[in-house]
């Protein structure tokens, strides 16, 4: 469909495609690691539960990285972590961030990994970068039998009034979808072939930011990274006057849902 424009108006920025946004992290990787939220204990707890083992020990391979996240909470868990990462921006502050775990450059649709690698195979906030299926075979033949795939990703609370008002100007302001972001954590899209049996977690939980803080998380996300500086920087500057109105004390208290799901392969 064809967005009508108003006489004098600029045309409305086009479209980036699914590439450009997946390599947009890698020119704002230090602001996206100094800003993104983490994960909550309880996402832990709960891959644990569902795997039907401790990290602790376990062989994890972290595929898209990023800026090593997750990889920091899975390394302090006792995990022995590789991780994976295409980007070379996002790789460098992996480095920065966690010199002494391994880190190469690969992506989840071509594993650079040897066959029956890993207990765990997991993938925060990137499993909707890959092409599922490619993923998919690809961590069947990294794990062992019996071994655990894990997707997850942090997704905005809509139930939340000031969210969802907040999600429905970013709707407005790049003609997106937000809700669509919630159908990433769901079994079919993540596996259309149904070569997996995903159990399904939700967990969540909440993280209280200066206005600073949650604006350059907003500012981190792919569709402000290639929609135009001067189109997200509009947007940013009119989001601040909002947020002021509902946190006047300058502190944004984020809710998140961590939709989790977690797959073994057989183990004969």
């Amino acid at each position: 469909m064809t967005t009508p424009v108003t006489r004098g108006e600029a045309p409305p920025p086009a479209r980036p495609d699914r590439g450009a946004r997946a390599h947009s992290f890698n020119a704002a990787a230090a602001q996206y690691a100094a800003n993104r939220p983490s994960y909550p204990p309880a996402l832990l707890d709960a891959l644990e539960e569902l795997a039907g083992r401790p990290l602790a020990g376990a062989r994890v391979v972290d595929a898209g990285a990023g800026t090593g996240i997750a990889t920091a909470l899975l390394h302090a868990r006792g995990a022995d972590v590789l991780a994976v990462e295409p980007g070379a921006g996002m790789a460098a502050e992996f480095r920065r961030a966690l010199p002494d775990v391994p880190v190469v450059r690969g992506d989840g649709n071509a594993l650079p990994l040897a066959a029956h690698r890993a207990d765990f195979l997991t993938y925060a906030q990137a499993w909707h970068w890959t092409d599922p299926a490619r993923a998919v075979p690809e961590a069947c033949r990294v794990l062992r039998p019996g071994g655990a795939l894990a997707l997850w990703w942090n997704t905005d609370a809509l139930d939340v009034p000031w969210i969802a008002a907040a999600a429905r100007r970013i709707e407005h302001h790049f003609e997106i979808d937000v809700a669509a972001e919630k159908r990433n954590g769901d079994a079919r899209a993540a596996d259309p072939a149904h070569t997996l049996a995903f159990t399904r977690r939700d967990i969540r939980w909440s993280r209280r930011v200066p206005l600073d803080v949650h604006l350059a998380n907003l500012g981190s996300h792919s569709v402000f990274l290639t929609h135009g500086a001067d189109h997200a920087a509009a947007f940013l500057a009119e989001e601040r006057r909002h947020l002021l109105a509902v946190f006047p004390d300058g502190v944004v208290e984020e809710t998140y849902d961590v939709n989790l799901l977690v797959a073994r392969t057989p183990t004969g």
